[in-house]
């Protein structure tokens, strides 16, 4: 085992300084275009991480990949596998000696925006960041260093693909339960409909509070179903001086306008902008069937959006569906069966918050030489 201590002020001699292209080599991912595509098992890793698969491999596993251009500019990724590098992507071909996984946190903790090398857009070149000064641990720290944070990682992971198979066995519950049929009604008529607002962004105090403000950036993937926290938050006076209000948990959110049709059920009481609808059950005890009826309806929603900028989905358009309505004991009983499966999702959320936040703080502490890891002798 292993434990970690503070760290000297002065590193010792076990730490190195070097440059980048000393350190790792790297190279311009390869062209994969959706015509060349196949159908495969193997990772295809970009600039934004794994976009899919494809059948074959051009680099061994583990594999880190930085991101070269655009919005995931600098941004490393890390896959434990032989995978294609895609080319939208700088990927590592010779780590040097180097752990790969310590290597994939060093490469995360480093701040390439000052190493733009394109105009237009921002643009990474791996002859323009060699030259990058780097210090680094020798080989046997890297290790425990890699293994504290991926034991957090690894956890967060391992929380991701559980809430992946509770999320389908709520889902197959709800076809389950859809299948008895009922008598069909407009969407709009089972439910009560919720808008939302935005503080005015020239007042300071309306921002930066502690009230999580919901906007389609923070809608989770259809497996994470809640959303806990969000890209900004607003305080209780931004509340107060706008038309949004927070919605209790177990509410549903749909993105209604732009990018319409992203669902998330509110885990923690939340704002939302005036961009998106909230949607509860007539019912006060319906909101996983609430949930699931509005992902079930959001294709159809999708194809009914209008409006001549932006795609809009609107009262009318909710009113312009039908749903079936199974009789309110079928429905009782699916909330009491389901709801083990979400509380688990919900709380899965939290503990990869908690440690994702712990792993963040170890980050550039363990990478600097700040905090040290040390073996555990008994």
């Amino acid at each position: 085992m292993s434990k970690i201590i503070p760290a000297m002020a002065v590193r010792t001699s076990q730490w190195c300084q070097t440059t980048l292209g000393e350190f790792v080599r790297l190279q311009r991912g390869h062209d994969l275009t959706d015509e060349t595509r196949r159908f495969g098992h193997v990772p295809v890793m970009g600039a934004a991480g794994m976009n899919g698969y494809h059948d074959i491999a051009r680099a061994k596993g583990p594999g880190v990949v930085i991101g070269r251009s655009g919005a995931s500019f600098g941004k490393a990724h890390y896959c434990p596998q032989d995978y294609w590098p895609h080319n939208t992507g700088l990927y590592v071909t010779d780590f040097q000696g180097n752990d790969p996984r310590f290597t994939y946190y060093f490469l995360k903790s480093l701040d390439f925006s000052g190493y733009n090398s394109g105009s237009a857009q921002p643009s990474l070149n791996r002859n323009f960041i060699y030259r990058i000064p780097v210090c680094v641990p020798d080989p046997i720290e890297q290790r425990a260093i890699a293994g504290v944070l991926g034991a957090l990682d690894d956890k967060i992971e391992l929380n991701r693909r559980m809430n992946e198979t509770l999320e389908a066995l709520a889902h197959t519950l709800f076809q389950k339960m859809i299948q008895e049929g009922g008598k069909e009604v407009p969407f709009a008529d089972s439910i009560e409909i919720l808008g939302g607002g935005t503080p005015k962004t020239s007042v300071g105090d309306y921002w930066n509070g502690e009230i999580p403000w919901f906007s389609v950036v923070d809608a989770p993937s259809e497996s994470d179903v809640f959303v806990i926290d969000t890209e900004k938050k607003i305080t209780q006076a931004g509340i107060e001086n706008s038309s949004t209000q927070v919605l209790p948990v177990g509410t549903t959110i749909i993105s209604a306008r732009g990018t319409v049709g992203k669902v998330a059920l509110v885990g923690v009481p939340m704002a939302m902008n005036q961009s998106c609808y909230g949607l509860r059950g007539k019912a006060d005890d319906s909101g996983y069937y609430t949930y699931f009826q509005t992902r079930a309806v959001v294709g159809e929603l999708q194809q009914h959006a209008h409006g001549s900028v932006f795609d809009t989905i609107t009262r009318d358009t909710l009113a312009g569906v039908d749903v079936p309505t199974p009789d309110p004991e079928i429905v009782t009983e699916f909330e009491k069966k389901v709801a083990p499966l979400m509380k688990r999702i919900l709380n899965n959320l939290h503990e990869s918050q908690t440690l994702t936040a712990l792993r963040d703080a170890l980050l550039p502490k363990l990478l600097s030489g700040a905090v040290r890891v040390k073996e555990n002798k008994n």
